[in-house]
């Protein structure tokens, strides 16, 4: 699936959202945060080609030399004034490499062929990381005040399916994070509806290990989602410097998790894109589910028809019922995304991989799992047996609900075997036994394969028993005679 690299802070959901999955092949496990698109223009009041953007002959006392028109987007026109005002470069440079800029332009039928900030990067006046971090807030200038009550501080990520960004809400004095869907989806009706049905829905949701929704709303063309906004690093960010997570520490990671799941099951909603880079930590070590973008009324029975047959989801963590795009998703899906987010925090490992996220479903679909406790044979038997009912591929072997999940995981995190699992696992046990019991102690069949022997016919038998009865017979008298 697409996932930002390295929003520029990290925190409350950088906005990853899963949709349906791509299609095979298709070329992009990791995806940079997009260029600056329309929707960031509309809502600024600017066109994406200038127009009423911000002007290019202001630069804070510094002149970047041309117009508008030779730095196309107002874009351009920000980050070449913020390079010269953060000290990244002179005036002297950014007027050189809008001038050859300008000057290649005639060999190109489209006069922007190339923007500043790339030439910037390509004259190693500033690098990439850089770039991304200017065009952040190159995009928040422009974005600025344009959502009634907000004010607009940066970027946190995008995906393809909304942006986020980081904002203070004017009226509270308080950070918050906004979701912004783009204008492509203005015009789907039923999408705006069950955008703002799960917005109201999540917004009703009140636990401590779950990012806060505040209020759903529109600005102009643009529809946006505003909740809390949570200082903090993903499990994703843990694995990735640390690749493990202990035992004990993923444990209550989970049970947090877990217990946010339970209250938004309780209420009728079903997470659907359960996976590390949605369950932040703070800096105080609280735990927070973020990211109900995908989340749906488990009773939506027209949001279920309408998303039939597409799988909606993380690769890596979609449930199995997820991929074949069952009407049913219920508690169990998130479950089992929890348990492959909880496989990866304490192996290190996904559960499956592949080439492409075809090959990767697949194997969700039809491969056996490695257990836990083989990939690091640290983990204890009642962590591996948790999980590995977690991510049953049958809903009938799976955890019923969060409560039956949360019974076991206490009980792994005390020393305790966990008593659903390791029944389940013991149950198991006893049916193979069973099984290969009653193979052993099968009839052996008659071996027909050989001609069968003369003592094995009934008149044989019954010659051989009278010449028995005469010997004994003759015995029995001479031993009369002798004795008379």
């Amino acid at each position: 699936m697409p996932l930002p690299a390295d929003p520029p802070e990290r925190g409350t959901p950088s906005s990853d959202d899963s949709g349906p999955i791509p299609l095979p092949d298709d070329g992009h496990e990791e995806e940079s945060i997009p260029m600056p698109a329309d929707t960031l223009a509309i809502l600024s009041g600017n066109s994406p080609t200038g127009g009423s953007g911000s002007s290019g002959s202001n630069t804070g006392g510094a002149s970047i030399g041309g117009t508008q028109a030779e730095l196309g987007t107002s874009i351009d026109t920000i980050i070449g004034r913020m390079v010269i005002e953060q000290g990244l470069a002179t005036s002297q440079e950014v007027d050189a490499v809008i001038k050859q800029r300008t000057e290649q332009a005639p060999e190109s039928d489209d006069p922007n062929h190339r923007s500043l900030a790339q030439l910037l990067v390509d004259h190693e006046i500033v690098t990439e990381r850089q770039l991304k971090r200017l065009r952040g807030q190159a995009e928040a200038e422009r974005t600025e005040q344009k959502i009634p009550g907000f004010k607009i501080l940066g970027k946190l990520g995008a995906g393809a399916m909304a942006s986020v960004f980081k904002a203070r809400q004017l009226s509270l004095d308080r950070l918050v994070a906004i979701k912004v869907l783009p204008r492509k989806f203005s015009s789907n009706r039923n999408f705006i509806e069950r955008f703002y049905a799960e917005g109201r829905a999540a917004a009703q949701l009140n636990h401590p290990n779950i990012v806060q929704a505040f209020d759903v709303g529109q600005a102009g063309e643009f529809h946006y989602f505003v909740m809390e906004y949570v200082e903090g690093e993903t499990i994703h960010d843990v694995i990735a410097h640390a690749k493990r997570i202990s035992e004990k520490d993923a444990l209550e990671i989970i049970i947090a998790s877990a217990e946010a799941l339970r209250h938004a099951h309780d209420r009728g909603l079903v997470h659907r894109d359960v996976k590390p880079k949605n369950i932040i930590i703070t800096p105080q070590g609280v735990v927070k589910m973020a990211d109900l973008g995908l989340a749906r009324a488990m009773d939506d029975k027209e949001a279920a028809l309408a998303e039939k047959g597409k799988a909606f989801g993380t690769p890596y963590y979609i449930s199995p019922e997820q991929i074949r795009g069952e009407l049913n998703i219920n508690a169990q899906a998130d479950i089992y995304s929890l348990g492959a987010t909880l496989y990866h925090m304490v192996t290190g490992n996904v559960p499956f991989n592949g080439k492409n996220p075809t090959e990767v479903m697949q194997k969700h679909l039809k491969s056996a799992l490695v257990a836990p406790d083989h990939v690091n044979p640290k983990l204890s038997s009642g962590i591996s047996e948790v999980i590995e009912m977690m991510m049953a591929k049958s809903r009938r072997e799976r955890y019923k609900n969060c409560a039956d999940l949360l019974l076991d995981l206490r009980a792994v995190a005390k020393g305790e075997r966990p008593p659903i699992a390791h029944r389940e696992a013991t149950t198991l046990d006893l049916e193979a036994i069973a099984s290969s019991e009653a193979a052993m102690s099968a009839p052996i069949a008659d071996d027909r394969s050989r001609e069968p022997s003369p003592f094995s016919h009934p008149v044989v038998k019954l010659m051989a028993g009278m010449i028995v009865l005469l010997l004994v017979w003759a015995v029995v008298m001479t031993t009369l005679v002798v004795g008379g």
